[in-house]
């Protein structure tokens, strides 16, 4: 007798034990299923695409007029989605804000990379990207202009710049046309005084700059 209720006890403990773990595992696939169910896939995300999501996380501040030819407290802002599907993305996004300067000369216009910030995003905080100091400013930058781009991946490759980059006194940010569908939105800031420039395209360069790279590590 006492054998059987051993047996018994046995058995109701066993069972127990495989009803919790079934429990368990249960939870903890609910639990993952609640990690990833709240995100955004986006791991074969095309170059379009996370161009696409990214063209409405963009917004650029204190550049309106070109008034400050220093450009200080100008930034970039990258946050959440303002339309669509604004889940926060299952793989954080590598993200490019890329500043150059345009040059008006007799040879035409030059590009010249002041800096990039490379940082990562996921939609689920906001990350400001300030303008870099040096900028052409005054007479000395009078003929030139700024490119800003902020795309998606690895740093754009020669091929992916335009072609060719128009008078910064005259142009606008259609006439800039990258050549790669991973850019998601640029802006072409105009010089201080377009006037000041020579019609004939000759025009005072301005100071030279270095060029500089920053990663997601830079404050």
């Amino acid at each position: 007798m006492h054998s059987t209720q051993t047996r018994l006890r046995h058995g109701a403990l066993t069972a127990c034990a495989a009803a919790l773990a079934l429990l368990a595992a249960g939870c903890s696939q609910a639990s993952a299923g609640a990690r990833t169910g709240g995100c955004r896939a986006d791991g074969d995300w095309s170059g379009r695409e996370q161009a696409a999501w990214l063209r409405t996380a963009v917004v650029f501040r204190g550049t309106g007029d070109g008034a400050d030819p220093s450009y200080e407290g100008a930034s970039v802002v990258v946050r959440a989605p303002r339309t669509g599907d604004v889940r926060v993305l299952c793989r954080p996004l590598a993200v490019q804000t890329q500043f150059w300067t345009l040059t008006a000369t007799a040879r035409g216009t030059e590009m010249s990379s002041v800096m990039r910030y490379r940082l990562s995003t996921d939609g689920s905080r906001t990350r400001t990207v300030s303008f870099p100091t040096g900028l052409p400013a005054g007479a000395d930058g009078a003929c030139a202009g700024v490119l800003v781009a902020v795309y998606a991946g690895a740093p754009l490759s020669t091929g992916e710049l335009p072609r060719r980059t128009p008078d910064p006194a005259t142009a606008a940010d259609a006439d800039v046309r990258f050549r790669t569908e991973r850019v998601a939105v640029h802006r072409l800031l105009p010089p201080r005084d377009p006037a000041a420039c020579d019609p004939g395209g000759s025009a005072p360069s301005p100071s030279p700059s270095r060029s500089t790279e920053w990663d997601a590590r830079h404050p």
